[in-house]
Formats: structure tokens, sequence, C-alpha cells
């Protein structure tokens, strides 16, 4: 109302000028409304509205076009308010938009290096213990979780849609205090089952429970094939159980990658409970002399896959693990072994591990220190202890089988 006050004033004075004096003032104030109406129209977009934007086009600028999943990122700032206009300006997180460097699929680029685990968080949604159980993981990751300037931690997680919309609001919480830079992606378990299944169909008469439900077994089995479904830029990955509670930083499992041997491919920890001498017992009766299902140190226990590393690169190269996906070879290792398991991927590991431990990096117990007794009270407590034993220090907790993990 002031400015239409200014201009009708303006225009009662100018009515002694002469005809084209009139005409020339008038001109100059529609020039003057029309500046400053348009003006004012341009920068009628508040800062949080242009903020929205800006992320908006940043996200679609660094989304994983990998056409195996549905990437949802949750960057580290996302959390922090948007301020109203005229507000002050706030600092950004360290996994700003502003300050998190363009995302690559593996390793080092440039001065970023990035660190990918990945975790199966389906069905999270309809289990409260599940939920628990993701809760104590991602606290205690956080809590131990330090990484360098220029390094982020990508979290892949393996979703359906119901447990991803919870996931995502669970983290946000969960990782409020995060010290370090981070990045989330979450894979639709439809898109990778339907990709995995043909990879798997064949072996998994051997290594599943027997339910029929062969399609949706199938992603059990993600880790014997994830260097066919990943993109090949994506080269190491550590795929993790969510019954873990990190008492170290996670960082410093990747350093495990590092140790592997020539021709090796998976960093795995022994199972450490007699599994494996019981799932054997046919071909161990056959050949008395055998060190498979035996305890450490000689023995071959087996694996346990609550915490793995996968050298991708590696997978893809090995013509040796490659030739035993093929359904031929794993037929016919199951018929020299008379297995039959029910534990997915780790059945497969285990099998093959009989057979060529030269493909797999043995991560110390302390990595994976598993905290499941019962097979002890089920016909094998003479030798259990032979098999639960761990020296040296405890890295991750694992309470498979619903056991409570000790508190820190």
């Amino acid at each position: 109302m002031g400015f239409l006050r200014v201009v009708a004033s303006t225009m009662g004075r100018i009515s002694t000028f002469r005809s084209y004096q009139l005409v020339l003032l008038l001109a100059a104030a529609l020039a003057v409304v029309a500046f400053y109406y348009f003006g004012a129209e341009k920068q009628n977009f508040s800062s949080t509205t242009k903020r929205i934007k800006q992320t908006q086009a940043s996200h679609n600028a660094n989304r994983n076009d990998a056409d195996l999943s549905l990437d949802t990122r949750l960057p580290h700032e996302d959390r922090a308010e948007e301020e109203e206009e005229g507000g002050e300006e706030r600092d950004v997180g360290q996994g700003s938009e502003e300050s998190r460097p363009r995302r690559e699929n593996v390793g080092a680029s440039g001065s970023t290096r990035h660190y990918h685990a990945l975790m199966m968080f389906t069905k999270v949604d309809k289990s409260r213990s599940l939920q628990d159980k993701f809760k104590v993981a991602m606290l205690s990751m956080v809590k131990y979780g330090h990484f360098l300037e220029g390094e982020v931690l990508v979290l892949h997680f393996v979703s359906d849609q119901a447990s991803q919309e919870l996931g995502q609001r669970m983290l946000q919480e969960f990782l409020l205090d995060a010290t370090f830079k981070y990045e989330v992606v979450f894979h639709d378990v439809v898109a990778l089952t339907q990709k995995l299944f043909p990879i798997v169909e064949a072996m998994q008469k051997h290594f599943s429970a027997g339910s029929g439900a062969y399609y949706s077994d199938a992603i059990f089995f993600l880790s014997v094939a994830m260097h066919h479904i990943m993109p090949e830029s994506l080269t190491h990955i550590v795929q993790l159980d969510l019954d873990l509670k990190y008492r170290t930083n996670i960082r410093d499992l990747f350093e495990e990658f590092d140790r592997f041997s020539p021709g090796a491919v998976l960093g795995i920890a022994r199972e450490m409970q007699p599994v494996y001498r019981h799932t054997f017992w046919q071909y161990r009766k056959e050949n008395p002399n055998s060190k498979v299902g035996e305890p450490p140190p000689d023995g071959l226990p087996g694996f346990n896959s609550g915490v793995m590393l996968l050298d991708l690169g590696g997978m893809r190269a090995s013509a040796l693990y490659n030739q035993l996906l093929q359904p031929g070879n794993v037929a016919k290792l199951a018929d020299q072994y008379r297995f039959r398991g029910h534990l997915g991927d780790q059945d497969f590991f285990t099998m093959i591990g009989m057979e060529h431990p030269q493909l797999f990096h043995a991560l110390a117990c302390g990595w994976n220190r598993q905290l499941c007794t019962w097979w002890r009270e089920h016909g094998y407590g003479d030798v259990f202890q032979m098999y639960y034993r761990c020296d040296g220090p405890v890295y991750i907790y694992h309470g498979n089988c619903n056991t409570p993990i000790p508190d820190d």
C-alpha cells in the first residue's frame, strides 16, 4: 500500500506539466513499477525452496545408475533442519551435498575412497526382533566407526519396499552421531532376485531348506554370485548379518583384503559349532581319516557367513571359482561329499572350501565371534568347546540363533 500511495502522489503533481512532460513521466513511472514488480517476482523463492531444488538436482546427478537397484540416498546432512527465509546459514554436515564427493562404486577415485558394506534387510518391518538387532548393529558401528578425510562408508541394504521405508526412518536416528561421511543405498530385493535366480537355481536343491520356494530362496545366495550382479566398477564389498555388534572400527575389517593370498577371492571366518561335523557325517563315516568337519586348528570345520569380505574383482577373474558355479560341478562336489545342506551361501562356500581352500582367506575368529551354543545341547557337548573356543580379541560379536550379545 505504501508503494501505491507514492505513485498516486506523483501522478497528482504532474497535472501542471505540459502534455509531453506528462507522457514522459508516466512512462518513467510505469518503468519503475515494472522493474520492482518483475524484479521482486524473480526473487520470490525462499532460500529453503532453492536448497530443495539444488538438493534434488544433486541427488539426480549422483544417483547410482546401475539397473539392479532402487537407489535411495540418505546423506549425512539430510537430518539438518531447513532454515527459514532470511535466517542464518547453517553449517553443513560432513556428508553434505556441498562437501560430499561424487560417488564412485569402488575403492579410490582421485582423493576419495569408498568402503562398501552390504546387509540383507528384508521383512524387517514385520519383526521387532530384527529391528532390535539392527539398532544394536548400527549404533555400535557408529560408536566405533572412524574414517579418514576423503573416505566414505557406503551402506547397501537389500530390502523390500516396506522394510526400506522403515529402515530410512531408523537410520535417521541411528546415524545421527556418525563422525564419518557415509551414503546409504537401498537395493530392491525383487530386482536382485530376478537377476540372481538363473545363476543359482541349480545349486539351491543342494543348499536350501527344501521348502520348495526356490525362487524366493535365491537371495540367500547373493554373495555366491554378487560379482555377476553388481556393476563391474564395484570390486570389493563386505557382507554383514544384521545380528552383529561391533567392538572396533569397521574400517579395520576392510584392511583384511590386503592380507588375501594370491588366488583368494573371499574372506570368511570358520564355523564355531560342529555344524559340519554333523552335516558331513556320511562322508566322514566313509573317510574316517579325513579332516572334513574336524575342529581347528588342523581340521576343516567349515565356514560361517555372518561376516564376509568379497573380492568381486577377483571372483570375476578367477576361472576356478566360476567353474565351481556351473551346475554340473556343483552336483559333482555335492555327490562326492555326500552333502545336503540348508544354510544357503554358507553351505556352498564350506563345500568348495573342503576341496579348494586356496580360494579363501581365513578371518580370525574375533572378526565373527559366534555366540550360538545350540549344538552343545544337541549331541555334541563332548567336542563342542574345541569348535567354540576363540582366543584373542573380539572385534565383532555375532548373536546367531538369537543368542544375547554381551554388553560392553
